[in-house]
């Protein structure tokens, strides 16, 4: 006869385990996504045709106006919202963007990464000018200064 090990002794050993495995698996998953959102969504190559505040815009042929993804920036009818809209203004006002939609709010607004021509990104030039910050709610920190 040979002997066994009771099945119910074994699956206690391993929980921990398996919940290490588990959570180690979850952490790499969020750390991976943020960078590779933008790889991965749909996405809109337009010319802007209207700038709403320092973190909305139109592009030229879309309904759905874009809200910029990890950005957070005053309305304009807020302290510190006309500088920011003044300053999305000259950073992308009648240039070409390509824009990757990551999600549609709870406004049906598109929620995207966008890019100018030069590659730069909009959320990162508007958190380095200081009329915005990063919305770290969302972006998970992604652009460094959560």
């Amino acid at each position: 006869m040979t002997e066994q090990f009771p099945a119910p002794r074994l699956q206690r050993r391993l929980r921990p385990a398996l919940a290490l495995l588990v959570a180690l698996a979850v952490s790499l998953i969020l750390l991976v996504a943020p960078g590779a959102r933008a790889e991965e969504a749909p996405v809109l190559d337009a010319r802007v045709s209207k700038i709403l505040d320092g973190d909305t815009f139109t592009l030229s042929g879309q309904s759905r106006r874009i809200r910029v993804w990890g950005l957070d920036a005053p309305e304009w009818n807020h302290q510190g919202g006309s500088a920011a809209t003044a300053t999305l203004r000259r950073l992308i006002s009648g240039k070409h963007l390509r824009c990757a939609i990551l999600d549609i709010d709870r406004y049906g607004r598109f929620v995207a990464q966008c890019f100018l021509p030069d590659g730069r990104d909009i959320a990162a030039e508007m958190i380095r000018s200081g009329v915005a910050t990063e919305y770290c709610r969302y972006s998970r920190g992604f652009y460094g200064t959560c």
